[in-house]
């Protein structure tokens, strides 16, 4: 469960680190983000020299909760941090590489890229 003034670990190579959500797409009044939900994020640390600075208004995938997310056949899947990855306009990562793992409900939301570039999909 994400929503605004949540602070999301970075985890792709587009420099960026930590970010802070300022806002939730897909509708008006909706306040929470889960697995696969695209947010409005500020980029609040980065590594120097990166292309993403800090105080940028970036858009970003959901791909680790710590809340509970619970599957189709009844198990509940939980990560240690929330994370995203850093996407463009058209939804395609960013960065090249994606560190740690990724929630297969993104096959879901139709970011097989982001899928196939993860190093585990749990």
């Amino acid at each position: 469960m994400i929503q605004m003034q949540t602070m999301l670990d970075v985890a792709d190579n587009t420099g960026a680190k930590r970010a802070q959500c300022i806002k939730v797409l897909g509708g008006t009044h909706r306040r929470y983000a889960s697995l696969g939900d695209v947010v409005v994020c500020s980029v609040k640390r980065s590594i120097p020299g990166s292309e993403v600075k800090p105080g940028t208004i970036v858009r970003g995938v959901i791909v680790r909760v710590r809340k509970n997310t619970r599957r189709e056949d009844g198990s509940y899947v939980r990560f240690d941090h929330n994370a995203m990855v850093i996407v463009d306009a058209e939804n395609n990562p960013k960065g090249t590489r994606i560190f740690g793992a990724v929630a297969r409900e993104l096959r879901d939301t139709n970011f097989m890229k982001i899928v196939s570039l993860a190093q585990e999909v749990v």
